[in-house]
């Protein structure tokens, strides 16, 4: 018997994806502006609060940009790029924040995910509810049947990986603002039981 179940809990963090990104005529010259801006990045993430351990990055990647193809393609310059994952549970400042990191440096924001802490707990209990469901069917179909519900014999994962979803609020703050809504954490299982008549 399949069963699923969810649970919403308000965000307790969220996490911003800057991408430092520049083109420059030599390697060098692209490494300088690309490590500038990427200074001035951690400078403002540390004056939000946001301590060195809540930030994971990739390093300076450098490749060649051209213009055309095969034969009649140019040298447009030398593109760096590095970008990086900024964890902050200042949710209150965090439109402040993306735009202090837009004003750094940051040359484009890949995507703001919001999350909970604690999503192992909100996970446990969306397995109960989905656990919860499935035996509520199956009472149904069994009292259907003219049997009496046994116990569980199988108990079974729909998903190895349990996900937690987004879900927007369609409310609150004026327009235009960063409202970040509920997450949602949801469990499938499939349970089978013994049937007695």
């Amino acid at each position: 018997m399949f069963g699923s179940g969810a649970v919403r809990a308000e965000p307790s963090l969220a996490r911003v994806r800057p991408a430092v990104d520049v083109l420059e005529p030599s390697p060098e010259q692209a490494f300088q502006r690309a490590g500038e801006a990427v200074a001035r990045l951690r400078e403002v993430l540390r004056r939000h609060g946001v301590p060195d351990a809540s930030v994971s990055g990739s390093r300076l990647g450098l490749s060649s940009e051209y213009d055309g193809h095969a034969r009649g393609r140019t040298l447009l310059g030398y593109r760096c790029q590095a970008s990086y994952a900024v964890e902050t549970g200042a949710l209150d400042d965090l439109e402040r924040l993306i735009a202090d990191v837009v004003d750094a440096g940051a040359h484009r924001i890949d995507g703001v995910e919001f999350d909970v802490r604690d999503r192992p707990a909100l996970l446990d209990e969306a397995r109960r509810r989905a656990v919860a469901a499935a035996r509520r069917k199956a009472q149904v179909y069994a009292e259907a049947a003219d049997a009496r519900l046994g116990p569980v014999l199988h108990i079974q994962d729909v998903e190895a990986e349990p996900v937690a979803a987004f879900r927007a609020s369609a409310a609150g703050g004026p327009p235009g603002a960063l409202a970040p809504g509920a997450v949602e954490v949801s469990a499938r299982v499939v349970l089978g039981f013994s049937l007695r008549h």
